[in-house]
């Protein structure tokens, strides 16, 4: 007789939380439709991103700013419905949160309503209100600080935040804030390692890394740069899975089995 492989639990907050706790690993990788969902959930990813990223690697736009509220309830819908274990996080897009934080609410809302168990924001202490009164809502939050896609046009382009002394202190102080507001996750994107893994010992909520190094509870790509089929920007962070692997399925599985042992990232993929 062969082992059969026992049914995943649904992974929730509370999950992630022991995960986070325990040192073990969180795997992520963005999703934006059903099929994927499925194969994502099998292969043993933990939290499913539905993010703006989708306005790059599924709408061919340049940057995520185009992308509407109604693309992303769109899409977590499909999400939802291919997924059976994996705790689904949703992006908030440009211009759905920053008018005021009642147009942000709604939009929270709609995205929760569509089948997202966590939604994302972008932003440091000017969003701390607007998590407070998300999280009163019931609404679980992941703050997004370092470099943040919707502000490329203050930004100039694709820079490493957080380098200077000014940066990593500020770096610091918005983690902390976005905590103490209630966000139950934290997301950096390229920052320097050694400043990531230093402010996730000084928080007790789960962080994940993007280009931040290994010292994060957790890892998150963008599925079509594991499977080398995105055709934009190959990212620094990033990695190929689908080398040494037969079939998608398995670059998945390997890019899960890679971040739970943590052989990936290495320091050739951080800053």
């Amino acid at each position: 007789m062969t082992d059969q492989k026992e049914p995943r639990k649904q992974v929730r907050l509370s999950t992630l939380k022991k995960m986070h706790e325990n040192g073990e690993p969180i795997v992520m990788l963005t999703c934006y439709d059903a099929s994927f969902a499925h194969l994502l959930d099998e292969a043993g990813v933990d939290m499913l991103l539905v993010g703006d990223s989708l306005g790059m690697t599924v709408q061919g736009n340049s940057t995520t700013i185009p992308v509407s509220v109604e693309d992303m309830e769109y899409h977590t819908r499909c999400v939802a419905k291919g997924n059976k274990t994996a705790f689904i996080l949703t992006d908030l897009p440009f211009g759905s949160y920053q008018v005021n934080d009642e147009e942000g609410m709604a939009n929270c809302i709609r995205l929760i309503k569509a089948g997202a168990n966590m939604v994302k924001l972008e932003g440091g202490e000017e969003i701390c209100p607007l998590v407070r009164r998300l999280t009163a809502a019931g609404v679980p939050v992941c703050g997004h600080i370092g470099f943040t896609p919707q502000s490329i046009n203050t930004i100039g382009g694709f820079f490493v935040q957080g380098k200077s002394d000014s940066g990593k202190e500020k770096l610091k102080r918005e983690a902390l804030a976005l905590q103490e507001a209630g966000a139950a996750m934290v997301l950096f994107e390229m920052v320097p390692a050694d400043i990531a893994a230093e402010v996730t010992q000084l928080l007790h909520v789960p962080t994940i890394g993007i280009g931040a190094g290994s010292g994060t509870s957790g890892q998150v790509l963008v599925l079509q740069d594991i499977l080398n089929i995105y055709a934009g920007r190959k990212p620094k962070f990033s990695k190929n899975f689908m080398e040494g692997a037969d079939s998608i399925q398995g670059a998945v599985e390997n890019y899960v089995k890679a971040v739970k042992s943590k052989d990936f990232p290495t320091q050739s993929h951080s800053f």
